[in-house]
């Protein structure tokens, strides 16, 4: 019913740049927030950022002043723009949208399929 398709990841050398991209598509009526998480090896999964309708974006410590996360709501779209990678930033990065679809009475999170994002010399 609804689908997310990330995409923008990849092998990058430290101090580089990537843009990751996720669209949303299906039976969707109305997006409240749109967010990324990430998963490194041995580790929990963790909030990276996230946009809410009317607020601000917020980010994680770890990336804030390095990561940018933005909305094309025409697109039903959501990108995080990453730039002074390190090393600790790869990861496996999931978009998450939280929507209500046609004909539901109520919000719930979808999920990427996750995108590898590895940062190395």
């Amino acid at each position: 019913q609804v689908q997310l398709v990330e995409s923008g990841g990849g092998l990058v050398q430290p101090g580089g740049s990537l843009r990751l991209s996720c669209a949303a598509s299906g039976s969707i009526f109305s997006i409240s927030a749109m967010g990324w998480y990430r998963q490194a090896p041995g580790k929990q999964r963790e909030l990276v950022a996230a946009i809410t309708n009317g607020s601000s974006p917020n980010y994680a410590d770890s990336v804030k002043g390095r990561f940018t996360i933005s909305r094309d709501n025409a697109k039903n779209t959501v990108y995080l723009q990453m730039n002074s990678l390190k090393p600790e930033d790869t990861a496996v990065y999931y978009c998450t949208v939280r929507l209500l679809t046609t004909g539901s009475i109520s919000f719930r999170n979808y999920w990427g399929q996750g995108t590898q994002v590895t940062v190395s010399s």
